[in-house]
């Protein structure tokens, strides 16, 4: 499994295209080969996924019951934009004018790692964001994790 780390602040040239950074690329060995898939976050941000993961959640969607009008409307709307994205010689990729245009994003941007995935933001949004950090984000944290018997999940 993918554990992608780190937040990187970075910039759009003119035609959309954006270098990956090597810090970032290295996390991700064979992204030459295998791709990256872009496509609108929930918020108004975009979800970069390596191809094999998008892959993973493509899967598990094609298992949910397409007769049911509400799994055809988010299937719909989560797929809405998806593009494949390579790396050029440079280690750039061109982002899609169209998804841009969504997320609001044009020159400075910032690449947050979670997980498996990476979050592409405007970087004025995202600082935006951070700063309505919750009043108190242990109380939030407990209201998340608080419930979880870690010790059952980890075997011990």
């Amino acid at each position: 499994m993918i554990q992608l780390l780190g937040e990187f602040d970075c910039k759009l040239d003119a035609k959309g295209r954006l270098m990956v950074p090597s810090s970032l690329k290295k996390q991700l060995p064979n992204v030459e080969q295998e791709g990256l898939v872009v496509n609108r976050g929930f918020e108004k941000h975009l979800v970069v996924y390596p191809k094999k993961v998008w892959e993973g959640i493509v899967a598990e969607l094609s298992k949910l019951n397409q007769y049911e009008k509400k799994t055809r409307e988010f299937i719909r709307f989560f797929t809405r934009g998806a593009t494949e994205l390579t790396l050029d010689a440079s280690g750039r990729v061109l982002l899609p004018k169209s998804l841009l245009e969504f997320a609001g994003i044009s020159g400075d941007v910032v690449l947050a790692c979670q997980f498996d995935k990476i979050e592409l933001w405007a970087k004025d949004a995202y600082d935006s964001l951070l700063d309505n950090e919750p009043e108190n984000f242990a109380n939030l944290a407990e209201e998340v994790m608080g419930g979880k018997d870690r010790r059952d999940e980890d075997g011990k």
